[in-house]
């Protein structure tokens, strides 16, 4: 009978909680709204609740391993410590693993989001025929993780994995990490809006335009959608989407010389739009992915090339395949490698 654990994905909008085997079968699947403006304990209060409820329910599947927390913010690893999240005011340093292991009495494992989401895609995702990969995560900014042996990398300060904020425009838009031109200001669900905005005010793209005028809620989707129907103005945004996209991926690869890269997010699901500029650029900025790259990238990824084994060594740019569970999955799979 295969042990079971528990992963929770705490993000600003919604709190999900998850039961899984320790062979990755997922077993049951909680959603709340995260009510941040009640503040911390709350939101412990009810996360905790949940734990201990389906720690309960799935008692019989074996023995409980334990918990794993992914949580979108700065965390002193060794101490637990909430050192800051934009997305979680009044966390600023709040001592969330204290508080959550007070409540259940028992040990949890709390990691930033985007580590948790490349683990899950090691585990059971996209990266589970390799033994070393980075995933980048493409959403309202760029989250992402470096997976080596199967572990988490964490670098010095567990900080390792900050690729949004790599410089792919010297001097360009500001960033509120301080710095200007990051990746995440170029290629991330705000910064295509941001760029539709622009192009429809210097008036060289009608049917961004049109759209802008006609959505309240105008989002990165209907820029792909626009796109997909053969709008040029929009064509033309997802094709710099992925040069700037590119520009980041060709110093990961230059940089770490991995097995595979995933990629993921719901900016993702644009990957048909915007894939073909990105692998161009790649060829042309890192000499390593020039070197290493398969004769057809975007082939390879459609027959899922390189999720059963890589054994031409070839580097390996792909999609996620877990979609929003990436992070549940990682999550559940801490307790685990740590029992």
């Amino acid at each position: 009978m295969p042990d079971f654990s528990i992963g929770v994905d705490l993000g600003g909008t919604n709190l999900r909680i998850a039961a899984f085997t320790s062979e990755g079968q997922l077993l049951e699947k909680v959603s709340l709204g995260t009510k941040v403006s009640l503040g911390p304990d709350h939101v412990v209060n009810e996360m905790c609740d949940s734990i201990r409820g389906l720690a309960h329910k799935y008692s019989h599947k074996g023995a409980f391993q334990g918990a794993g927390i992914g949580v979108l913010g700065i965390i002193d690893l060794e101490t637990g410590m909430m050192r800051k999240s934009a997305n979680f005011p009044g966390w600023t340093e709040y001592p969330a693993r204290a508080e959550i292991e007070r409540r259940l009495g028992f040990p949890v494992i709390l990691e930033n989001d985007g580590n948790v989401a490349a683990l899950g895609e090691k585990w059971m995702g996209a990266g589970r025929f390799v033994p070393n990969m980075a995933m980048v995560t493409l959403g309202t900014g760029i989250g992402g993780g470096i997976v080596l042996d199967g572990k988490i990398w964490h670098g010095l300060h567990g900080m390792a994995g900050e690729f949004g904020h790599m410089t792919v425009e010297p001097e360009g838009v500001p960033c509120g990490c301080g710095s200007h031109g990051c990746a995440e200001r170029y290629a991330s669900a705000t910064a295509l809006v941001r760029m539709a905005q622009e192009a429809a005010a210097h008036g060289d793209a009608p049917g961004l335009v049109k759209a802008l005028a006609s959505d309240p809620e105008f989002g990165s989707k209907a820029i792909y959608n626009l796109a997909m129907q053969g709008d040029e103005g929009a064509q033309r945004l997802m094709r710099r989407f992925g040069q700037y996209l590119g520009i980041m991926m060709g110093d990961i690869i230059n940089a770490l010389n991995l097995d595979m890269y995933v990629i993921g997010g719901g900016v993702s699901s644009a990957w048909d739009a915007f894939a073909p500029a990105m692998f161009q650029e790649m060829r042309e900025r890192s000499l390593v992915y020039a070197a290493t790259a398969p004769a057809d990238p975007l082939g390879d990824e459609k027959r899922g090339l390189g999720r059963a084994g890589n054994p031409e060594r070839k580097t390996i740019v792909t999609r996620a395949l877990l979609g929003s569970d990436a992070g549940l999955y990682g999550a559940a799979r801490m307790p685990i490698m740590s029992a």
